[in-house]
């Protein structure tokens, strides 16, 4: 009898359907998903100043070279000191495995003696990884990028004995 009640109920909803009758509406509730992700926030940190360590001046002057990867080189008369010269380098964090680009001064940036008005540029900026676009990787959602420059030395007179202070600007972009 149970198969005769499925037919009979089948054909009585067919009737009424046919008929133009409403048939009382039938509620589905269900239960939808949600989420959201919170990654770690873009930043970077000097933890170390570029240093060029101690030198000095010759009779025609010259450059100190040093590199991102911490070797220096002297260009001219330029006689570099004892002491401790050392690229900068920035603690970058972020997302793991976000690329982030680069962007180093692209002027030069001017040291001022901290007693007088005499000054030395520095230029010439290069880092490991390189400058540009997507160049670093936040491998484990970190790097360091190490940062060398030139620094343009002058004559003993045009740059007298005494410490030289300036600052620069990187960017470092999220991409």
């Amino acid at each position: 009898m149970t198969g005769l009640r499925k037919k009979v109920f089948s054909l009585a909803i067919l009737l009424f359907a046919m008929a133009g009758v409403a048939l009382p509406q039938l509620n589905v509730v269900t239960t939808g998903n949600v989420s959201a992700e919170v990654i770690s926030v873009f930043s970077a940190t000097e933890t170390a100043q570029l240093n060029f360590g101690k030198f000095s001046p010759g009779p025609q002057g010259g450059e100190i070279v040093l590199t991102p990867q911490g070797s220096i080189s002297v260009v001219g008369s330029v006689f570099v000191g004892n002491g401790v010269h050392n690229p900068a380098s920035f603690y970058v964090t972020g997302e793991v495995d976000a690329a982030y680009s680069i962007s180093l001064p692209a002027n030069p940036v001017v040291l001022t003696h901290v007693s007088n008005a005499r000054t030395m540029l520095i230029d010439s900026w290069n880092s490991v990884p390189s400058p540009g676009l997507g160049t670093g990787m936040l491998q484990n959602g970190f790097q360091v990028v190490y940062v060398g420059a030139t620094l343009r030395v002058g004559t003993l007179g045009e740059n007298p004995v005494g410490l030289y202070r300036g600052s620069y600007e990187i960017t470092f972009g999220f991409n």
